[in-house]
């Protein structure tokens, strides 16, 4: 590949991540890393981003939109299903688990209730979209909102008030959704009131269940939720980066892939 076209390829993954590192970029592109490092210093000099230690990061970033639950609907929805009728598999009758806000984990309770085989689980959610979707396989499943404030954009339930009774119980599994998973950074969400709500469904649970589509898998977004350690599981798609996967596993995470 000519050295201007990669470049360029090197720039769009720079600027869609927002942060990259030397060793991804070796890998993605499949030369040394001393060459990587002397296309991100040609970049730097031209200006097109800014060079920091061990990668490279824009150089004016974008302010991130998030998106509306509805917009976010229709995005990899068969992998997200997959993602879900997985995690969903996961749950014993008889168990506590706690389901986070997000399409994704719109899919596990889809997913949850179409398993008939499924009673006495009770299901803590903050997400109303979520509880709706349960509310089909009352009285199999017991459904639990939080309360708190309301979100419009993601129909979630926030602080004050949403942690109040996160912080009074103790479920088997939590399931988590999320807008980024990173080797380094962990994993990170878009806006701070649900993280924080996220944060506290993680402390109170036994086992951790990010569940992502593969869009999200290397990706940093603006906050912390949970360090790679605190997961347990992370489920993703068919279509995420293979390097990325890689990337986590080698960090110690354990990866399953949705079919």
């Amino acid at each position: 590949m000519p050295a201007q076209v990669r470049r360029e390829r090197i720039l769009r993954v720079v600027s869609d991540r927002e942060f990259v590192r030397v060793a991804d970029l070796s890998a993605m592109f499949g030369i040394s890393e001393v060459t990587i490092r002397s296309d991100l210093d040609h970049l730097a000099d031209r200006g097109s981003l800014q060079r920091v230690h061990g990668g490279a990061v824009v150089r004016h970033p974008t302010p991130r939109k998030e998106r509306t639950f509805e917009e976010s609907l229709g995005a990899q929805a068969e992998e997200k299903a997959a993602v879900g009728r997985l995690a969903a598999s996961l749950v014993s009758p008889g168990e506590t688990v706690i389901l986070d806000v997000g399409t994704t984990t719109a899919a596990v309770a889809r997913a949850l209730v179409e398993r008939s085989d499924l009673s006495d689980v009770v299901v803590f959610t903050s997400g109303l979209t979520l509880a709706l979707e349960l509310e089909k396989a009352i009285p199999r499943l017991a459904v639990v909102v939080t309360g708190g404030t309301l979100r419009p954009l993601q129909h979630s339930l926030v602080d004050p008030m949403a942690g109040l009774i996160l912080e009074a119980v103790h479920v088997s599994t939590a399931f988590i959704g999320c807008n980024g998973v990173h080797p380094e950074e962990g994993v990170t969400n878009v806006n701070l009131p649900e993280a924080a709500v996220k944060r506290r469904m993680v402390e109170a649970a036994q086992r951790c269940v990010v569940v992502a589509d593969g869009s999200k898998i290397g990706n940093i977004s603006v906050v912390k939720i949970a360090d790679l350690d605190a997961v347990d599981l992370v489920i993703t798609g068919a279509s995420a980066p293979l390097e990325a996967i890689g990337e986590l596993q080698r960090r110690g995470a354990a990866v399953e892939i949705a079919s």
